[in-house]
């Protein structure tokens, strides 16, 4: 009778240790698992947040919130700021997505490049060239950037579509 009595209470103290442990390293990986980071948003704080203008970091995000302009340039602030060495950085817009470029010694050069939600990169020239290029692949179609130097600025090269 006793057996049982020891295999039953083991069991319950490496199930009550095993659950600490778990909780444990829970709170050390923190609100990434069991919250929401920055907490939940009210539908009033989505709509202003998605009515502002977009980061100036490209990434998922930065998709523009309305219509843009193939090729639209949206001058970065604060991002890519020319110094020492490093040429002009501009931030392009398009309804398949958004590229950060830069000119430089060598021509002009794709830094980043994010496709719009439910849009996939097609092709991407990163360059340093005298143009570059990249496309995204979606619902509405083709869309590319083409991209070169002009003065030491990035421009968009009109769409020969």
């Amino acid at each position: 009778m006793r057996r049982p009595l020891l295999a039953v209470a083991g069991w319950l103290v490496t199930a009550v240790l095993v659950t600490l442990v778990g909780v444990a390293a829970i709170r050390l990986v923190g609100e990434s698992i069991t919250g929401t980071p920055g907490g939940v948003r009210s539908q009033d704080e989505v709509e202003r947040a998605l009515a502002s203008p977009a980061p100036t970091s490209p990434g998922p995000s930065a998709a523009p919130s309305g219509p843009v302009a193939s090729g639209a340039p949206t001058p970065s602030a604060g991002v890519g700021s020319p110094s020492a060495g490093a040429g002009a950085r501009r931030v392009f817009a398009s309804a398949g997505g958004t590229a950060v470029a830069e000119c430089g010694p060598t021509g002009v050069r794709l830094v980043s490049w994010a496709p719009a939600q439910g849009y996939r990169v097609g092709e991407a020239d990163r360059g340093p060239d005298d143009d570059v290029e990249v496309s995204f692949v979606g619902p509405g179609g083709e869309h590319e950037l083409k991209l070169r130097c002009v003065g030491g600025e990035p421009v968009a090269e009109p769409d020969d579509d």
